[in-house]
């Protein structure tokens, strides 16, 4: 079945599948938050982006092979709820934006800088710091060597604009200027986006709009 990343609190995940690694969306919780889980297709190792809430439900699509790792994207509570038992069940490595860190109630394994590589299994992922939606707010980029790209960026980018930024100025051009430099100015128009919350997108849909969005400040 052709993957379109829509998904409802209480239905059904979406996988994606790529050549070397398995995508599989799911929403959970009263704030629709998206959670990721991604297994490389040649070790079976798994990681989770977003232990959002839900827990049983997150370990039942985890399932018996668990996973190795998982990454919190920002300090959110929304993003969180979860991770004390999904760690606490899996015995997972815990991932977070070094800035982060210290706002969310589990403590981080490994504290991540922009640059740095989180592997699951033989595949690579590459971390990017934006900072404006939290301080410590990371991105994920599977650069896939059979295909496109793949970005998941939390509440930094969405369809429609960037994260909130609660109508500081200072704040909103951080993260305009950190998402276009190190998401918009370096991967291709058939990127595809996997947000915090509600249905994907591409960077060349979004692109156009990078103007309107310098123009109304949010």
């Amino acid at each position: 079945m052709t993957y379109s990343g829509q998904v409802t609190v209480g239905g059904p995940a979406d996988v994606h599948e790529l050549k070397d690694l398995m995508i599989t969306k799911i929403a959970v919780g009263p704030m629709n938050n998206n959670a990721y889980l991604l297994r490389c297709r040649a070790t079976d190792e798994q990681l989770l982006i977003d232990a959002a809430n839900e827990a049983e439900t997150l370990l039942g699509m985890i399932g018996d092979d668990g996973i190795a790792s998982v990454v919190t994207t920002h300090r959110h509570g929304d993003h969180w709820q979860a991770l004390a038992e999904v760690v606490a069940a899996t015995g997972a490595r815990t991932y977070a934006g070094r800035d982060d860190a210290d706002g969310i109630p589990v403590r981080t394994d490994v504290l991540v800088d922009d640059g740095d590589t989180i592997r699951v299994g033989r595949v690579e992922l590459t971390a990017r710091h934006l900072v404006g939606h939290t301080p410590g707010s990371i991105a994920l980029v599977y650069d896939d060597p059979h295909g496109h790209p793949h970005v998941f960026t939390g509440d930094c980018l969405f369809p429609g604009g960037v994260g909130n930024t609660h109508k500081d100025p200072k704040a909103f051009a951080s993260l305009i200027h950190d998402v276009e430099t190190k998401i918009f100015d370096v991967l291709p128009d058939e990127t595809w986006v996997y947000p915090g919350h509600g249905n994907d997108t591409t960077l060349g849909a979004e692109r156009p709009q990078l103007p309107e969005w310098h123009a109304r400040g949010w």
